[in-house]
């Protein structure tokens, strides 16, 4: 059962949310946080402080958004609290979060069906099928490329009844940028570092724990062992396996995910009350 913070322990988590999503998908963890004593922070990408009805209503901002702007906010909020927070990411916010971690931010990470960061070849024939919405189009790299509610059901929700899936698309789903889909899609063909980059071999990096749905097609368990692997540093870095979907935070026992995130970064952060970024 996870305590209040203790005076030496991070008191403030940031949850970093992923695509066809806002901070709304957050709001349950948010509040179960909350109610335990945390700062609960859920930052939305830069142009989607608005609801998701708005941005349903109007893209432009998720058309126009880059990674480097969002780690850049990331990095601005995180590094102006007065401590080392605990970050979690979901999907893209997953990848987010890794990046985060090996610039020095948060006391401990944990990644919810995270997206590979670069040099994570692995793609098994679920993730294509699952991205093909996106990729089927070259000219959608400069769209806002939405789901229908049975891609919706066959990417995110696919352990849940089509009743649950559907109220949660019209509660959570917006459209995502293809620009960074692409861009992520081709990481591994361009030379050079991408956006996703991050160095595994990152001595100083915080704690990371991975979380991998056993039934998520978008990027399967394969894909985060896969991920994991890369990580040749010293510093802990460790996977786990737990049956859901791609919406792994929204399952019927997400309290329990919830507690288990949190159990697990409180055990391993560190210099938590050190500021928000690494001072070493």
């Amino acid at each position: 059962m996870v305590t209040p913070p203790a005076e030496t322990a991070p008191n403030t988590i940031v949850l970093i949310h992923g695509f066809w999503v806002t901070p709304r998908s957050w709001e349950h963890w948010k509040q179960h946080y909350e109610a335990k004593g945390y700062t609960v922070l859920t930052p939305a990408y830069p142009g989607f402080e608005v609801e998701v009805e708005a941005l349903r209503a109007d893209p432009t901002p998720i058309e126009q958004l880059e990674v480097s702007e969002i780690i850049g906010m990331l990095e601005k909020l995180i590094g102006g609290l007065d401590g080392r927070p605990i970050i979690m990411g979901h999907s893209a916010g997953g990848a987010f979060t890794q990046i985060l971690l090996d610039h020095g931010y948060g006391a401990a990470g944990v990644v919810i069906n995270s997206a590979p960061t670069e040099g994570v070849k692995v793609i098994p024939l679920s993730e294509i099928k699952s991205s093909f919405p996106v990729l089927k189009n070259p000219a959608n790299r400069h769209k806002a490329v939405g789901l229908t509610p049975e891609q919706w059901y066959d990417i995110f929700a696919n352990t849940f009844g089509e009743e649950r899936s559907l109220e949660l698309y019209e509660r959570y789903h917006i459209p995502a940028s293809g620009k960074i889909f692409w861009g992520s899609a081709l990481a591994n063909i361009h030379p050079g570092k991408d956006d996703t980059y991050v160095d595994y071999h990152n001595d100083a990096r915080a704690p990371l724990l991975f979380i991998s749905g056993k039934q998520d097609p978008l990027f399967p368990p394969k894909v985060g062992h896969s991920n994991v692997k890369h990580y040749k540093s010293k510093t802990t870095t460790e996977i786990v396996e737990h049956d859901g979907p791609h919406l792994l935070p929204a399952i019927p026992e997400w309290e329990s995910l919830a507690d288990f995130a949190l159990d697990w970064a409180l055990k391993h952060a560190e210099g938590a009350r050190e500021g928000g970024m690494r001072l070493d």
